[in-house]
């Protein structure tokens, strides 16, 4: 699934369902690959074979991330903004916001952007869409955040991935996250990833921002991007997650 601009109007990012009763509120942080037309005219100067790439954004991840919220009868927030415009998963001080060189891709509409231009990217992008998801995660009774991402199959020069799903988790507050890990690996037909492809959480990223500051339950799912490329992938991966994490939740507890 793919979001677009439903008016000529730039908006940094777009809620679903926020009427639904669930204590889920259902996050993509990397849901498109958009550059707003205030930043270099709407380019950073890459073919669009790179723009398609995981580099500036998670494939798949908006779509799963939707038929998630749908089937669990809660809301949802995607950004509206690419990763390579500015990173909503990272920091304010963190020096990976603004990547100027990224999995061996340089970004021609980064190399000279400074501190001020960092500052007018979080105005127009960051600040709007951590502000709304945090206005979000109040209408919620006992909120629960689940954050959605996607990995590519394989970065350059590495090993392939065998992981279909990872589940990352912040020592923090794992409990949610370690129950998922051992449902699923009890599926049989999945190899689980626990805190991989990556680790656990950022000082500053999404889920701590709005989740571990806040001790609000939580979990992040990555699913490998070969896996959710079509609407059909999508929606099939949703249907098996949701009871899955409806279920986790209710037996934990929290």
């Amino acid at each position: 699934m793919t979001l677009h601009n439903a008016s000529m109007t730039y908006h940094p990012y777009h809620t679903f369902g926020e009427s639904r009763s669930g204590r889920w509120c259902v996050t993509c942080d990397h849901a498109t690959n958009t550059v707003p037309p205030s930043i270099n005219g709407g380019t950073l100067g890459l073919p669009p074979a790179d723009m398609a790439r995981h580099i500036a954004w998670d494939p798949g991840a908006a779509g799963l991330a939707l038929g998630l919220a749908d089937q669990l009868d809660s809301p949802a927030i995607c950004s509206n903004f690419s990763r390579l415009v500015i990173d909503p998963n990272r920091g304010e001080d963190d020096p990976t916001l603004l990547m100027k060189l990224y999995d061996g891709t340089i970004i021609p509409g980064n190399r000279t952007a400074d501190a001020a231009e960092i500052a007018r990217r979080k105005a127009l992008c960051y600040h709007p869409y951590h502000t709304a998801l945090a206005a979000l995660l109040k209408t919620r009774p006992k909120p629960v955040l689940l954050s959605v991402h996607s990995f590519t199959p394989k970065l350059k020069g590495r090993s392939p991935r065998p992981w279909e799903i990872g589940v990352l988790h912040s020592w923090r507050d794992p409990a949610l996250a370690e129950a998922l890990i051992t449902r699923l690996r009890r599926e049989g037909d999945l190899t689980v990833g626990d805190n991989e492809p990556y680790g656990g959480h950022l000082p500053g990223d999404s889920v701590d921002r709005h989740a571990l500051a806040k001790g609000r339950p939580n979990v992040l799912i990555e699913l490998r991007q070969d896996l959710i490329a079509t609407d059909e992938q999508q929606a099939a991966w949703a249907a098996r997650l949701a009871p899955i994490l409806a279920e986790v939740l209710e037996e934990s507890g929290l």
